[in-house]
């Protein structure tokens, strides 16, 4: 048996390492304090919040907060919505990037190259307002691009923000150009770490460009992927707050289509101010995130535990 395990495997590496310890005091302290302390208001979801009392002065309430999430339907919806957007956003941005990465790096020109990466890394650094002023001024129906579009073809004027249907789209189609150049990053870095020798081997062969692709690149960045996709679905009932709120913003016709968990907590509670509602949609929301990892992270290491994060 290992004489060092447990606590007393710390302890020994402690004493051992203890300047590298003290060295990272700083972080655990800081962690500490920004992510475990505030876990203790997760008791808010349970209780009936009063100001004058306080967090743990207020009187319980049991699972009521939780019931009126459900109750209207309104729990399952903003569910419903907000995987609906974080499954089509995780499959159009990820793979959106890993062409663009192959795209990127079969370039033979180094200069156009380096010009390309550039602009479609640009839009990362553009902030979700900027985005959502972008978004109006092509939807609006007073002097948007589509209706000027519209007057020009002699075609009434379609107004978007009445068409439910079309703002999963258009979101996603926002997302992944925002997200695309970020992303595929992480690809062309995978695909640069690929043996050169694997791709002499494959033009010994008489390999051409779609055989190299789907036999030595996509297998090359399969654990690459994998990873990313992982690392996505634990944030699959986290929505982009800023997105959201930028592009659709308080438009009450568009509640139904593109209302998510975030929005939802945020509105409720700069309308309403009920803090104990909020934090039941926030507890239930972080509650099945960490169910839908672990899931997830199992199914993987069932079929090949070697891609699982843990």
């Amino acid at each position: 048996m290992n004489k060092h395990s447990g606590f007393g495997a710390v302890v020994h590496d402690f004493k051992k390492n203890w300047p590298l310890w003290l060295m990272a005091l700083p972080a655990i302290v800081l962690v500490f304090v920004l992510a475990y302390m505030p876990m203790s208001g997760l008791i808010l979801a349970f209780k009936n919040y009063r100001y004058d009392l306080g967090i743990f002065g207020s009187p319980w309430c049991g699972m009521d907060n939780f019931e009126f999430l459900f109750m209207g339907g309104t729990g399952w919806q903003i569910t419903k919505n907000t995987i609906l957007y974080n499954v089509l956003n995780l499959f159009t941005s990820q793979f959106l990037s890993i062409f663009v990465a192959i795209v990127i790096t079969e370039m033979t020109g180094v200069v156009y190259k380096k010009i390309v990466q550039s602009v479609i890394f640009l839009p990362y650094f553009i902030s979700w307002v900027i985005v959502g002023t972008f978004v109006y001024n092509i939807f609006n129906t007073d002097y948007g691009i589509i209706k000027g579009i519209c007057e020009m073809m002699g075609v009434p004027t379609v107004n978007v923000y009445r068409i439910e249907g079309a703002w999963p789209w258009i979101i996603c189609f926002f997302n992944s150009w925002k997200w695309c150049g970020y992303n595929s990053v992480i690809y062309i870095a995978a695909i640069t770490g690929i043996d050169s020798a694997c791709y002499e081997a494959a033009d010994i062969d008489g390999a051409n460009i779609w055989q190299k692709i789907g036999h030595i690149t996509f297998p090359s960045i399969r654990p690459t992927l994998i990873t990313m996709i992982l690392l996505q679905v634990g944030r699959i009932l986290r929505g982009d707050f800023q997105m959201f709120y930028q592009i659709i913003g308080n438009n009450s016709n568009l509640y139904n289509a593109t209302d998510v968990i975030d929005t939802y907590v945020f509105r409720s509670l700069t309308t309403s101010g009920n803090l104990g509602f909020s934090s039941a949609a926030t507890f239930y929301q972080s509650v099945l995130c960490f169910v839908i990892i672990m899931l997830v992270n199992g199914i993987v290491r069932k079929i090949d535990a070697d891609y699982a994060l843990f």
